[in-house]
């Protein structure tokens, strides 16, 4: 049987339950997980690695205790912890929302989480400020859940966990793959063969700190499907990139690794002369050079999303369209 107590005003939450046959045998920490979905397996192992656990009465920090028929497990929630970062009343392109998550069309120029140099401004402030109470906390702290994160100047479609359940489901997703993400992307070049996968090993470029490399023998796997979808006169093409693995920058590198950079990318495009020479020989207006070289962001777009909503078992769609530059862009190269 399970017990599950209101916090009163700062009292603690109090989760209580006898162990049954279902959970005979079980880690400590597998057996509570299993019992107490609605919160993610990192929060209920720190609890219990704080002394916030009893087990028949006495504090157990031993995760992989085996569950015993009629153990009696009590753990203590402390009320949540107010984030740090302080709501900020900046508005947000909400696709859909429910009580469980949001899904968000980021725009290009906004960082996701505070940081050094970034410490307002942010996704994260702007979503402290909208969900206000509609937040149940991420492990114990009163904030959104980013399961999945965009570079600043990469533009598109983000999801957001507003508890512990939806969380720990979504992320599970992101790590088995059956979360899909569709970008679409405007680079240099064609690439050959113009539908494709990219596998390497991505790591921390050994000299510019500030970019990520691909290596031979150190890094973490990365992989990356791609297919042309315009081509504009051998210059330039649209892609479509569908991630396997959530890589830092990933698709920047893996796109300059072939050779095909993105157009506007400060960090990883290729050099002003390459860009220049290509263009020339494509024949492009003078305007048209200015805003391709130009361009002031990478241009990249997450277009879409989907995956399986975590309590109704949904499937679940999303796609929106590209930033006003980028579409800009794209329509100056076809004419």
């Amino acid at each position: 049987m399970i017990l599950q107590t209101e916090p009163h005003d700062d009292a603690n939450e109090i989760l209580q339950v006898t162990i049954a046959e279902e959970q005979l045998g079980m880690r400590l920490d597998k057996a509570v997980a299993s019992l107490f979905p609605d919160y993610s397996r990192t929060r209920l192992q720190g609890l219990i690695d704080a002394g916030e656990c009893l087990l028949n009465n006495q504090i157990c920090k031993t995760a992989s205790r085996k569950m015993e028929m009629g153990d009696v497990v009590m753990l203590s929630l402390p009320p949540l912890v107010d984030a740090d970062p302080q709501p900020e009343n900046i508005p947000l392109d909400i696709i859909y929302e429910d009580d469980d998550l949001l899904v968000i069309n980021k725009p290009v120029g906004m960082v996701v989480h505070p940081a050094v140099g970034h410490h307002t401004g942010t996704l994260v402030n702007a979503l402290l400020y909208h969900c206000g109470e509609g937040l149940s906390g991420i492990n114990g702290v009163k904030r959104p859940g980013i399961v999945h994160r965009l570079d600043k100047d990469t533009s598109g479609l983000m999801m957001v966990a507003k508890n512990d359940f939806a969380h720990h489901h979504l992320s599970e997703q992101l790590q088995d793959r059956s979360l899909s993400r569709g970008y679409l992307a405007l680079v240099l070049g064609v690439p050959f063969p113009p539908r494709g996968r990219v596998e390497t090993m991505i790591g921390r470029h050994q000299t510019n700190r500030l970019k990520m490399a691909v290596h031979n023998h150190a890094g973490r796997d990365a992989a990356t499907n791609y297919a042309v979808v315009e081509v504009y006169r051998d210059a330039l093409s649209l892609i479509e990139c569908h991630l396997e693995t959530g890589r830092t920058h990933q698709i920047r590198v893996h796109m300059e690794h072939i050779g095909h950079p993105l157009i506007g990318d400060a960090l990883y495009g290729a050099q002003t002369t390459k860009i220049t020479s290509k263009l020339k020989k494509a024949d492009f207006d003078d305007a048209v050079k200015t805003q391709i070289l130009n361009f002031p962001h990478q241009a990249l777009h997450a277009a879409e999303i989907s995956f399986i909503h975590p309590r109704t078992e949904e499937e679940m769609y999303f796609e929106c369209a590209l930033p006003a530059d980028m579409a800009a862009l794209i329509e100056a190269v076809e004419a």
